[in-house]
């Protein structure tokens, strides 16, 4: 029998925790092989369905991070542990870290963008041997926007990490202004070793990748996720379809040399 994609399999609420006061962090339980920077399509019958990047992976879980900002994501955030939701997925091709091991990693994220992403950090932090240096810019709106506090705790003592809100007074804690502002000040053993990964809104992207090519890095050394085009899953809806390519096929993760030709 030919399996019907469009039919979701039922997922236990295993935990929730709240990082703000319209983003938690669901751990659902997953039996299968997925990649940071993937999604899964969460549904709730009678309601609908929405695409959530994966931004935690471990042993019969995976954890998506959810905002609450439509008639899905309300009624996700009426679930709490033991409730059970639908899903499909995972889909689209998520980050490969073998194209980062042995290298200078930099990952620029901005705001939910650091969820995708939280697996490739978490990876190299937890498997420092793999990598030459790594670098984490992550930028908030402000102090009660940030998420997974304590990751980035953790993740200090393991990288470098500059951790930026967009206004308010600088700290120890955090430093204050874009991700663009850190860009020019990385400092590099080997530039042409050196990776990058840039996910967040449209516009910090862009920034980010120009200043990171002003800074010395080539094309071919950046990546990026255009997650934000994530729609079905299966290339049906054409929502996310860019010329001929489909975000949620043939990415959301693309070599900014293909990436910068998806002009929206």
């Amino acid at each position: 029998m030919t399996k019907n994609e469009y039919v979701p399999f039922i997922s236990e609420i295993l935990s929730v925790k709240k990082h703000t006061e319209i983003e938690y962090t669901f751990r659902l339980s997953y039996e299968g092989k997925v990649l940071p920077g993937q999604f899964f399509e969460v549904s709730i019958p009678k309601f609908g369905e929405a695409p959530i990047s994966v931004s935690g992976i471990g042993d019969g879980y995976v954890e998506l991070t959810i905002r609450k900002v439509g008639k899905v994501t309300n009624e996700v955030f009426e679930h709490y542990v033991g409730d059970h939701l639908f899903l499909r997925g995972p889909y689209g091709n998520g980050f490969d870290v073998t194209n980062y091991k042995d290298k200078e990693v930099v990952i620029v994220a901005g705001g939910t963008g650091v969820s995708p992403v939280r697996g490739v950090i978490d990876y190299f932090a937890n498997h420092q041997e793999e990598r030459v240096a790594q670098t984490l810019i992550a930028g908030f709106k402000s102090e009660q926007d940030i998420l997974f506090r304590d990751d980035f705790a953790r993740w200090s003592e393991q990288m470098n990490v500059i951790l930026t809100l967009d206004a308010g007074e600088e700290n120890d804690r955090h430093k204050v202004g874009l991700v663009t502002k850190y860009i020019p000040d990385l400092q590099f053993e080997h530039i042409e070793n050196a990776v990058a990964i840039v996910v967040g809104p449209p516009a910090m992207m862009r920034f980010s990748v120009q200043g990171l090519l002003e800074r010395g890095l080539k094309e071919e050394q950046i990546w990026i996720s255009q997650e934000r085009k994530m729609c079905c899953g299966l290339g049906k809806c054409g929502h996310c379809r860019i010329g001929s390519r489909y975000v949620c096929l043939d990415g959301p993760v693309f070599c900014y040399t293909e990436g910068k030709t998806l002009i929206d």
